[in-house]
């Protein structure tokens, strides 16, 4: 049986507000039409940020980079090798292909790095350097060519931390530009910005709308909404360590979902009271407990099959496993962004540093979807190669009848020409052939 100890009085929309796309369609037409000019008039009115080029210099570049603290320079350093290094090995397990399918008819694959890449870092309500890891770096090892960074200034100023961050992580354009322009621009090119062919990264309601208008005409990594986590927990764990975790991504948003699973109805109390009490206490709680208040539920199952049915129900971006058997819930879920498995670890860990990338998907497209990974920024494009005369008339032959049951007289020509050529079979134009005269 399953029970709400606390339900959510809102709805994460699953629609995009009309007014928005509207708004971001206009956005996107002005920059189209104006390149550079509607770029900086946008930064302007947006940002209130005025550069003739929003490129950062090589000196500009080096001066954030030796801003940065020894201490803040290691602490960038290791969580960018945590990041390369499962790139990495998610790379290595990625391999080209080639198999001889039948005598002579040789089918593969290549894994194929996308040339050019944008990666947007967001940076209005915190800066958000973590992402310049999860998308610079992720596509730097993938083997882009050209990887195009814009990140807003930070409180009228250019952010240095984001700054060395996507310049440590391999960036080879970086542009102190934000929102739709910044997003459009890349999409789009100007007379100065060479367009990209695919966007990465998370961002407000403006720019996750204009990357899903653009999609297309560029590739995207996701489709993103408000952040959202799922905590499943027994009574292995206590209160305040559930609370603490509820709250910590609670503060991305006020419609950020945090959502409870347990079979534990005193953890279920306990929760509540933790959350509570730290609500009076916690920095940003202004944001959590909105978000906690309209988005967030507890719900109480009898089962841990119960408990895996409502988590994969709930298909969140990020789900915390604090139970006494935590790999159950490993071999059974199918519906999640990211796991995060036991009470040593948290969300927070794979967000900032421990190497899984933080881009995950929303909104329940974890039923379809995985996250952001090295996997994305490369195209497995397949080729044929076929070896001997007797495999091409043998396929020809094949090919010739599939095409001419669909009524591709063309098509099966093509093949026909092949069972003529190197079959030395005396086939005629496909439009007098029947399917089994071949």
């Amino acid at each position: 049986m399953i029970r709400h100890i606390k339900t959510a009085q809102a709805t994460v929309a699953g629609e995009t507000d009309g007014g928005i796309t509207e708004a971001v369609q206009a956005l996107l037409a002005q920059v189209e039409a104006g390149g550079d000019a509607a770029v900086r008039d946008l930064s302007i009115r947006f940002d209130k940020f005025d550069r003739v080029s929003y490129r950062l210099t090589k000196t500009e570049i080096d001066s954030c980079i030796n801003a940065l603290s020894r201490r803040e320079r290691e602490d960038l350093d290791f969580a960018q090798d945590q990041i390369r290094t499962f790139a990495q090995a998610q790379k290595d397990a990625l391999k080209d292909l080639e198999v001889e399918t039948l005598p002579g008819v040789v089918l593969g694959h290549r894994n194929i790095p996308i040339e050019n890449v944008g990666c947007y870092v967001p940076g209005g309500k915190y800066p958000l350097l973590a992402s310049a890891h999860m998308t610079v770096l992720t596509a730097r090892v993938a083997g882009c060519e050209r990887i195009v960074t814009c990140a807003p200034p930070f409180q009228g100023k250019i952010s240095a931390k984001i700054v060395a961050a996507q310049a440590l992580a391999g960036a080879d354009e970086i542009y102190c530009l934000g929102g739709v322009q910044a997003i459009a621009a890349m999409a789009y090119g100007t007379e100065t910005i060479d367009r990209v062919d695919m966007l990465a990264g998370p961002g407000n309601a403006y720019v996750a709308e204009a990357k899903r208008l653009l999609f297309g005409k560029v590739g995207i990594d996701l489709f993103a909404g408000p952040t959202e986590t799922l905590v499943i927990a027994d009574d292995s764990v206590d209160g305040e360590l559930v609370a603490t975790d509820l709250l910590g991504q609670a503060e991305h948003g006020v419609n950020s979902p945090a959502v409870l699973i347990t079979n534990s109805e005193n953890l279920a109390r306990d929760t509540l009271a933790e959350i509570e009490r730290l609500l009076k206490i916690l920095p940003t709680a202004a944001i959590a407990a909105k978000a906690w208040e309209d988005f967030g539920e507890i719900i109480l199952c009898d089962t841990l099959e119960e408990m895996v049915a409502q988590a994969d129900f709930v298909a969140s971006e990020h789900v915390q496993v604090m139970t006494r058997d935590s790999e159950y819930f490993l071999n059974n879920m199918k519906n999640y962004g990211a796991l995060f498995l036991g009470a040593r670890t948290n969300v927070a860990f794979g967000d900032k540093v421990i190497g899984t990338n933080h881009t995950l998907p929303t909104n329940k497209a974890a039923r379809y979807t995985g996250g952001l990974w090295v996997g994305k920024f490369l195209k497995t494009c397949t080729y044929q190669r076929i070896e001997t005369d007797e495999a091409s008339a043998l396929i020809g032959a094949y090919g010739s009848r599939l095409c001419l049951m669909e009524g591709f007289a063309g098509h099966a020509e093509q093949a026909n020409i092949r069972v003529r050529r190197y079959g030395g079979r005396n086939v005629p134009y496909a439009a007098a052939v029947e399917p089994a005269d071949i």
